[in-house]
């Protein structure tokens, strides 16, 4: 499997770009700057510089690009449909490193989690980006895409349990009620969703057991 991993450098892009080696597959490091990653192989290129071209030669595309300072939020969703159209059409899967704030906290589907009374306020710019990105992704169906969200308390230094659940669209708690996953955990859970799932055109979340 030619996997390309987009922000390769990132917290995240990293460790997925670790996972992904170690398991043995083809991976390309797609970074602005100087590679840092496990990849021995390297595309350097800013996400809206890349083409229909350079993104044609995957079977996997992964999306783990964050933009946090508050004049580059709405990146969160040019980014998104700029990767999307570039592979409009094609059998290349694309899989996003989605947010958690979309998550939705009842069973008809009508509040998410963003929008609850004790939702962080410094968080809801960056979630309402991010849920604006996933709904205009929702009406694509010329894309391969899967949206891989998150559980809410999202821990760069977590440590790697080797516990990931996959779950649905809804907000889901572990055994002792929390919503929680590693960095570590989530990079092990994507990949093993990349490599055994079956998941197409749809939201689905991670979470640590």
């Amino acid at each position: 499997m030619k996997i390309a991993i987009i922000a390769a450098n990132g917290k995240t892009g990293q460790l997925i770009t670790k996972e992904a080696v170690e398991k043995g597959l083809d991976v390309t490091a797609v970074v602005r700057h100087e590679n840092k990653t496990a990849a021995a192989k390297t595309l350097q290129k800013d996400v809206f510089e890349l083409t229909k071209k350079d993104l044609e030669k995957f079977d996997v595309v992964v999306d783990a690009l964050g933009f946090w300072a508050p004049e580059d939020l709405e990146k969160h969703q040019t980014s998104l449909k700029h990767l999307a159209d570039c592979l409009s059409g094609s059998k290349t899967y694309l899989y996003i490193v989605g947010g958690a704030g979309s998550l939705y906290v009842n069973s008809d589907h009508t509040q998410e989690l963003k929008d609850t009374p004790d939702f962080l306020e410094a968080f809801k710019p960056l979630a309402i980006n991010m849920s604006k990105a996933l709904s205009a992704l929702r009406e694509r169906t010329d894309v391969n895409w899967v949206y891989v969200s998150p559980a809410a308390d999202f821990q760069a230094e977590g440590e790697k349990t080797g516990n990931c659940e996959v779950a649905g669209e809804e907000l889901t708690p572990n055994a002792k009620g929390e919503s929680y996953i590693s960095y570590a955990d989530y990079a092990t859970g994507i990949l093993d969703v990349i490599i055994h799932g079956n998941y197409h055109q749809e939201r689905i979340s991670l979470y640590t057991k």
